[in-house]
């Protein structure tokens, strides 16, 4: 039987992924609901606004491994309070801006609650808390966490509508303190109490540069973020690439949707697949199946249904990338320094999907259109296929 830690909470699980879906919705989400307000308010390009996001993004990618090394070193709460705090901060400097520089400003902030806020530090201290059983809670929190935008999108969109962006944001703020805050303090641990596994989990660079430097390491990195990028790009772009199919725009927004759910119901689905294979097997199926749908989106003209049944699939495969990124690390290097570990391994993965929502139009009009982008990103993720039975 796998030994229960000591450092396990009371309420630790509900309280995270309470945590979970409240700043996904709000650090994360809320932009893309309040890009075209915004964009009307103050006459930035749609594209200039959601650019703040992916600066921000890249800004938690470059600090997420200092974050991973501080939460083996002391207990999430500090931790993770701290991130929320400066995300009430930043969201509250967004309903203040007054011009680009200031908005592009809170952005980058929030990239620094991003890093201490979202899947990253919570899949490190669920793996502290659960050890080998962490795959069940983990799947429990990205299923929760794939809510948020479900849940927030439309509150978000009516307080627009009905007190505009600004006051908005700073609403946005005030839940964020006053719900996630809390949370962070009542239900997390103030420091490590297994004073054992602390001193044995205590980060070494050297052990560190022994792990992050083994060309196992580097090698599946560079696939799964390659993975995450190919996938992301498309399925997040299924819009256009659908209409340039035939579908009408109502048709398409519902592929969108049904993307999500595809993601949603992958996660139910990965702690079977976990059962029957390893750790490189489920990675290559993966990554092959994933694949395979970026092919057939590429080159299946229609009929539209059809189109809609292959974004879904990918959608799933997408969705359990999310508990394969979460488990990777310790599957195969087992959970000795993981924070610090992890938030190494997820920098690249992270920037990648920051760059993804933008990097998708980018390619479709150098390439003549979005299926040809398709193509690029199915070639992509074959070649990252073939690096991952490396792994």
């Amino acid at each position: 039987m796998t030994p229960v830690t000591t450092d396990k909470p009371c309420g630790g699980l509900t309280a995270m992924c309470i945590a979970e879906l409240v700043c996904w919705g709000l650090l994360y989400y809320s932009l893309p609901v309040a890009v075209t307000p915004i964009s009307a308010d103050m006459g930035w390009s749609h594209t200039t606004v959601t650019a703040a996001l992916t600066v921000g993004l890249i800004v938690s990618a470059l600090v997420g491994p200092a974050v991973g090394r501080m939460l083996d070193s002391h207990g999430p709460s500090l931790i993770m309070g701290a991130g929320t705090l400066i995300g009430a901060i930043a969201l509250t400097l967004v309903a203040a801006a007054p011009n680009l520089i200031v908005f592009f400003l809170a952005w980058i902030l929030a990239g620094f609650a991003q890093a201490a806020t979202l899947y990253p530090p919570a899949f490190a201290v669920v793996t502290r808390w659960y050890g080998a059983e962490r795959t069940k809670p983990l799947t429990t929190i990205t299923l929760v966490g794939g809510l948020a935008s479900t849940v927030f999108a439309p509150i978000i969109a009516w307080l627009i509508d009905a007190v505009g962006w600004r006051t908005t944001y700073v609403v946005l703020a005030g839940l964020l303190a006053v719900v996630v805050l809390p949370l962070n303090l009542g239900f997390f641990n103030r420091r490590w109490t297994d004073e054992a596994a602390a001193r044995t989990e205590k980060p070494s660079r050297a052990e560190l540069r022994r792990v992050t430097r083994d060309p196992r390491f580097l090698i599946l990195q560079a696939a799964v973020a390659v993975a995450t990028f190919t996938l992301f790009a498309v399925t997040i772009n299924i819009i256009p690439l659908i209409i340039e199919r035939g579908a009408g725009y109502s048709l398409a927004a519902v592929a969108l949707g049904l993307v999500g759910f595809g993601q949603v119901a992958g996660r139910f689905g990965y702690p079977s697949l976990e059962r029957h294979t390893n750790a490189r097997t489920r990675t290559v199926v993966l990554f092959a199946a994933g694949a395979a749908g970026l092919w057939l989106l590429a080159f299946v003209p229609g009929p539209i249904w059809l189109l809609i049944g292959i974004a879904m699939l990918a959608g799933g495969v997408r969705g359990c990338m999310t508990l394969l990124q979460a488990t990777a690390v310790s599957d195969r290097w087992g959970t000795k320094n993981f924070g610090a570990v992890n938030g190494v391994f997820v920098a690249p993965i992270t920037a990648g999907t920051a760059l993804a929502p933008v990097a998708g139009p980018a390619l479709a009009g150098a390439l003549g259109g979005y299926p040809m982008m398709a193509v690029a990103m199915a070639g992509l993720l074959t070649a990252a296929t073939v690096l991952s039975a490396k792994t």
